[in-house]
């Protein structure tokens, strides 16, 4: 098990990271949800050894790790940490880049290993292709491969499909991430993307300015928002008065999502004027008008710019 313990880190006197707490046992996958520059890489860093954490303390089976300063090279052997910057060899094949990290003793078994982590990451086609001329996102593939290729307890990935093109990213994530479950590894990702974080971890911690936000699992977090910041990463949220729901005439607000409001057919405190449809394929996203705020919903069809509506609280919810 990793236990996590950072009462503090900072970089050049400036705080980074504060009262960061978590432990994750064999198999599971913490995501580290967050906005650019909140500490989400920072923390990655500080787990694998590559940073000092004087205020704070690491352990991974009960035995603490030390990091850089007690060791003549840093991060641990147990995990491997897939940065953004990837660590691979442009002037050899895809093949030689992950056979880098296995022992060479069988080159049978070896070969096997290749194989299998190239079917993994949908690379099979580049086996003996150089790794100089590939694109953004096939480098990327090809960094998360050999990351696996010695079994690592741990895997570490910051932002491990920003430059992998959608239609391929989301069967890429599906395999990684099974692959790993069904492995025992345990996986801790850093990410701004929701919808990967939602229905792959067991755990997200939400960082605002270095410090937790949230934490929980994926239901809880979804289903617990109650700020914009919070609402922000699962798309366009509404923070509207309790009022307009309910008999209250308190000035609290709550966050409402598109998905959770429809077409009333009788008169409610919310009428609103459409002013643009998006089409989301299986639905429109309507952006309107109330008391010159903007407040997005969900409908099956398209509203004509200018048609007044009364919304109400879903009843599929």
């Amino acid at each position: 098990m990793l236990k996590v313990e950072i009462d503090s880190f900072s970089y050049f006197k400036k705080n980074v990271l504060k009262d960061i707490h978590f432990t994750l046992k064999p198999g599971e996958h913490l995501s580290i949800l967050g906005e650019s520059g909140c500490g989400k890489s920072t923390l990655l860093h500080l787990v694998y050894g590559l940073l000092h954490l004087e205020h704070g303390s690491i352990h991974f089976k009960n035995k603490k790790l030390l990091g850089p300063t007690k060791a003549l090279i840093p991060g641990e052997d147990f995990m491997k940490l897939v940065a953004q910057e990837f660590n691979i060899m442009p002037f050899t094949t895809v093949a030689e880049n992950i056979g880098s990290h296995l022992s060479r003793l069988d080159e049978e078994n070896d070969e096997r290993r290749i194989d299998e982590l190239l079917e993994v990451v949908g690379m099979e086609a580049f086996k003996n292709t150089l790794v100089k001329t590939l694109s953004g996102g096939q480098k990327q593939r090809v960094a998360l491969a050999k990351a696996l290729a010695n079994e690592p307890k741990i895997l570490l990935l910051d932002e491990p499909f920003s430059n992998i093109d959608v239609f391929r990213k989301n069967k890429l994530q599906r395999k990684i991430f099974s692959y790993l479950k069904e492995n025992n590894i345990s996986c801790i990702t850093a990410t701004h993307d929701s919808d990967e974080a939602l229905a792959f971890s067991d755990h997200i911690l939400m960082l605002k300015n270095g410090t937790e936000e949230m934490f929980g699992t994926p239901e809880f977090i979804y289903k617990n928002v109650s700020t914009e910041y919070q609402a922000g990463f699962f798309g366009e949220a509404n923070l509207l008065p309790k009022s307009l729901f309910s008999s209250e005439t308190n000035l609290e607000k709550r966050i409402v999502f598109p998905h959770q409001l429809e077409i009333s057919k009788e008169k409610t405190k919310l009428e609103v004027s459409v002013k643009k449809c998006y089409f989301k394929g299986t639905h429109f996203l309507v952006e309107a008008d109330f008391k010159e705020n903007i407040v997005f919903f969900n409908n099956p069809f398209q509203l004509k710019k200018g048609s007044n509506c009364w919304l109400k609280i879903s009843e599929k919810i």
